[in-house]
Parts: C-alpha cells; structure tokens; sequence
C-alpha cells in the first residue's frame, strides 16, 4: 500500500495546521483532498507496514451490515474501537436527563455494557452501549428503507442504474448520535466484463462450442458465468488519517467483496475519497515510524460461504473469512482520541 504511504508523507510535507472543530480533540495537520484506488484484483488492500486487527474491520463490518447500534457485539468479541464513543455518549445523555455528570468509570460502564443493562425511567430511556443513529441505523433501519438490501436488489435488476447508492448522512439525525458519521457514502458502479474475460472464468472445456448458431454469452449467463466488474466509491468527509484510514480501506475493500459476491459480480476497483483529512499531532511520531518501513505483498481475503441473499450476509461470522498470506512489520500503538480529553 504505497498509495497510503505517500498519503502519510504529502500529508506531513503540506498539511495545514488547524484546530479540532469538535471539543476535547488535538489539534491535526491535514489536506483538503486525497485520493486511493485498490484494484481487488491485485489482492486485499490489508496494510502491511503495521500489524492490523483485520477481525475487528471485519467485526465492525457485519456490525454495520446488520443495522446495529449497539458495541456490546463488538466488546464481546474484543473490538474496542467504538468504546470511548459510547462511555462519552452516555455521558451526554445522563447529563441531559439528570443535570450533573455520571460518575462511572469508563470501566464499570463496559461490565454494564457486557450485562445488556438498561436504564428505562421516566427520565431515560438507554440501554449501556446505545450510540443513537450511526451507520448500521442509517444503512439498515431509516423507517421503510433498507439501504443495503436496495442497492443488493439494485445491481440484480438494474445493474446498469446509477442509483447503487448507501449514504450514511442524515441531516435529520446528526444530533441523535454518538459520532456523525465519517465514511458517508458509497456508490456501486458495474463495468462489463469482456467476453473474454468471461471465458477465462470458466471451470469447463470451452471446446463444446461446436455449432455455427451457439451464443456463448448466453450460454455464459446460463452457467452464471459473472458479466460484470463491480467497482465502489466512498467519500469519507473526516479521516483519522494514521488509525481510522487503515479500517477504512480495508472494510470498504470487504463491503465490495461481499457486495460482489451477492451480485454474481467480481470485485473490481475500491476508490476512496478523503475530505479532511488529517494527522492528529500526537500521532506523528507514529507516522514517522511508518513510512521508514517497506510494505509487504498484499494478502489475499477469501468469503468461505456462498451468498444469495442479504440473510446469507446477515448470517456472516468471523469463521467465513479467510485472510491468506498476510505478512506485516510491528504494530504501532497510538491513542485513538474521542473527545472524553484533550
């Protein structure tokens, strides 16, 4: 991934410094625009020069794809990522309700997450964990739309439509959740795979093709030969870029897989688009650390698992996915700020 590489440095060599819009966050270093382009084709865009987590992206991915809102999924299976997000947003909302801080530890908050405890007074109405509407409401839950299974029905009807879209960024909604959304829209764009290329998809002998009068095409479409490359843009309006990016790239590298998969379609190319995006200040040395490494080849990532409809995905686990050949230098370790300090 030297594509993120050189992000890191041009961010280095030319961003601006500007203070944090939002309270209690470091001041960041950043540029107005950034672009990344993945062929999937030329494996998984994993990043080799820090060890990734890559079972939490997919954790946090079948979190989203299921419409939930809640982290007690994610804490049970050890991915944190969205923990300070929560204690704060729970912070929030008891100080509404009550007038005066919660004085519970970040700690006991998580054991009261793990419990499934719910708060349901005349005052509030929580369950320890809730984030408000965040991506899994607004992809899966908007009353009367379901985001994901549209764009899935979409490409099998129409794959043609320039409407395979799944936006993140309800205006009406950005004050009842926890974070507003920071990767906000994507869009499924089909390209017809050549007949040729069709060809070498094929597992048979194509010295079959005997008559005068045969239409291979059709004859592809019958055996469910793919017609199509699928490929995905993502604009992402905020990006953390040393700690969120690196999730980033890859989940939207795994929603195209999946999202391909149940299309009948090959994962084409991922192309993601950065607004602000930014070092946070603190995070420097960390990037400077990074880019002295050299990447590794790409992984691959494989979906054990065939998938016909949006239930097959929502019956996803950690055991479907396979990631072979993964090798990395070192993690890095860094703070992942989330407004509870400066």
């Amino acid at each position: 991934m030297k594509q993120y590489l050189d992000l890191l440095q041009n961010i280095l060599d030319n961003g601006v410094e500007k203070e944090s819009g939002r309270e209690n966050m470091p001041n960041t270093i950043g540029i107005s625009h950034a672009v990344i382009q993945m062929d999937l084709q030329n494996g998984f865009p994993l990043l080799t020069t820090k060890k990734m987590y890559w079972k939490g992206i997919v954790h946090e991915l079948l979190w989203f794809l299921r419409g939930q809102i809640n982290i007690k999924y994610l804490v049970d299976n050890n991915v944190n990522i969205w923990n300070g997000d929560a204690y704060r947003w729970f912070k929030k909302l008891n100080k509404d309700a009550y007038g005066s801080e919660s004085e519970m530890s970040i700690e006991q908050f998580l054991l009261e997450v793990k419990k499934g405890t719910t708060i349901d007074n005349l005052d509030m109405k929580y369950t320890f964990g809730d984030l408000g509407k965040v991506y899994g409401y607004n992809w899966r839950n908007i009353p009367n739309f379901d985001q994901v299974l549209r764009v899935i029905e979409g490409l099998k009807n129409n794959p043609y439509s320039r409407y395979h879209i799944i936006n993140s960024w309800d205006i009406r909604n950005l004050d009842e959740c926890a974070l507003m959304p920071c990767h906000l829209l994507y869009q499924f764009i089909v390209r017809p795979l050549s007949l040729g290329e069709r060809i070498s998809l094929m597992t048979i002998d194509d010295t079959i093709i005997t008559t005068s009068d045969f239409n291979l095409n059709k004859y592809l479409d019958d055996i469910d030969i793919p017609k199509f490359y699928l490929d995905l843009n993502m604009y992402q309006r905020s990006v953390d870029t040393f700690l969120g990016a690196s999730f980033n790239l890859a989940s939207m590298s795994l929603l195209l897989m999946i999202i391909a998969k149940i299309s009948n379609m090959i994962a084409g190319i991922a192309t993601w688009i950065g607004g602000d995006t930014h070092i946070y200040i603190p995070h420097i040395p960390m990037v400077r650390e990074q880019i002295k490494r050299k990447p590794f080849p790409l992984s691959e990532m494989k979906i054990n698992k065939k998938l016909n409809s949006l239930e097959d995905i929502l019956k996803l686990n950690i055991d479907d996915f396979e990631l072979i050949g993964y090798e990395s230098h070192p993690s890095i370790k860094a703070e992942l700020f989330t407004g509870l300090k400066k």
